[in-house]
């Protein structure tokens, strides 16, 4: 990819992630994230009169490229053992006690509650979240909350672009001394990461990093097929929540004339697992757990939590900050811990297709045929599937990926 050579060639060849962070770092203010209708995502625009050609978004851009190798040996000092979580101290199951920001979370609240005693308790002064515009609310802001309604507010998933680094430049600059924690997906972290080996300032002021798994983000275009199988027009539309009120949680759309429609979590999930709705850059993502995240959080997908309907978060500790935090907060362990293969059943699917699944045509001496053929089969009627979405059954996206599935599970009893 040596033609690649500016931010500007990172959004001509697909790479951009819409993260944020070349916007939220430039010291110029030539950057300005966009929503680009036709693909459903956010990139960034230059402003050639601005620009003084410095170079710092090219080089903070997780999209063009991610040294894992690097990254691991400067943050942990090793390569992971695991090739699946990547390094790690301890794996454990736990939700948050306050039933409100349980019952109100996608899995647990264990994020909300962390977030809301570390700011209580001054060893962080925000965070670096996002919630739904009130005057666009199909788009969402990333914003330093610091207060426990802010964090509150923010909490629950977002299947839409999120270019939370923008938030960066908030923070850089802050006040002497002031402290935060950020919460993104991996390609925010990853953004963060390469950052903070420019910007030494935001390594001081950045002291947690709580990551979220992540099999992919979804574009715009899946909220508009959504609202269109509701046959509810995108102007009517008043405030959109996905996940929160129990586990796994449901969409709540409030309606300008009054109304309320509530959308059951296995119904519109369906959208996102399919993987129609993919932003490009995520099907060259290698990183499932947020690896370089201090904490990573997800749903606890696992056989014992079937019939819970309250959310319980399976993380992954990566150093000591869990440690400082679980002892202020009001969270409880589901047990003192569990095993990494815990961890890697609740998430297999997602892991499969991130980590052991070759994209597309990328096959090596490693790659089993059976994974390169599925690999194949998938990008090819994912690719089908796209280009005539709205004639295509909804039953069709919910049952396309079995043989995927399938393929998962049995290897799973590999990793046991």
């Amino acid at each position: 990819m040596s033609d690649i050579t500016s931010i500007q060639d990172v959004v001509k060849a697909q790479l951009c992630t819409g993260c944020g962070t070349c916007v939220g770092l430039c010291p110029k203010d030539a950057l300005k994230m966009v929503i680009d209708e036709k693909k459903g995502i956010y990139i960034p625009e230059l402003d050639p009169g601005l620009c003084n050609n410095c170079g710092i978004c090219f080089k903070v851009c997780p999209g063009y490229e991610v040294d894992f190798e690097q990254l691991n040996q400067e943050i942990f000092g090793k390569q992971p053992d695991n090739p699946l979580l990547g390094n790690f101290q301890n794996c454990y199951v736990g939700y948050a006690t306050d039933h409100d920001i349980r019952y109100n979370s996608s899995s647990g609240g264990l994020i909300t509650a962390l977030l809301i005693y570390a700011l209580e308790n001054g060893i962080i002064d925000g965070a670096l979240v996002t919630r739904m515009r009130k005057d666009s609310p199909l788009e969402p802001e990333p914003f330093i909350a610091r207060t426990r309604e802010e964090i509150i507010e923010a909490s629950k998933s977002k299947y839409c672009p999120v270019p939370a680094n923008i938030a960066l430049k908030e923070i850089l600059q802050a006040k002497e001394g002031e402290r935060f924690a950020v919460v993104g997906l991996p390609c925010h972290i990853h953004g963060i990461r390469k950052a903070e080996k420019i910007f030494t300032k935001l390594e001081e002021k950045i002291i947690i990093k709580l990551g979220i798994f992540c099999s992919h983000n979804d574009n715009f275009q899946m909220i508009d097929f959504l609202l269109k199988n509701l046959k509810l027009p995108v102007k009517d539309v008043q405030r959109l929540e996905f996940r929160g009120r129990g586990w796994p949680g449901s969409l709540l759309i409030n309606v300008k004339s009054g109304g309320t429609i509530t959308v059951p979590f296995n119904k519109y999930i369906t959208a996102h697992n399919s993987q129609i709705f993919m932003i490009e850059r995520c099907k060259k993502c290698h990183d499932m757990t947020c690896e370089f995240a201090d904490i990573s959080f997800g749903d606890a997908w696992l056989p014992i939590f079937r019939n819970d309907r309250k959310g319980y978060s399976v993380f992954i500790t990566r150093n000591d900050k869990f440690d400082e935090l679980y002892r202020l907060t009001d969270v409880l362990l589901f047990k003192n811990g569990i095993e990494k293969y815990d961890v890697i059943q609740s998430q297999f699917y997602s892991l499969y297709l991130k980590k052991i699944l070759p994209k597309y045509k990328e096959k090596t001496s490693k790659t089993s045929f059976i994974d390169f053929f599925l690999a194949n089969y998938y990008y090819y009627l994912n690719s089908l599937i796209k280009q005539n979405i709205q004639a295509v059954p909804h039953i069709v996206l919910k049952y396309y990926n079995i043989p995927l599935q399938i393929r998962s599970k049995l290897l799973f009893k590999r990793y046991k």
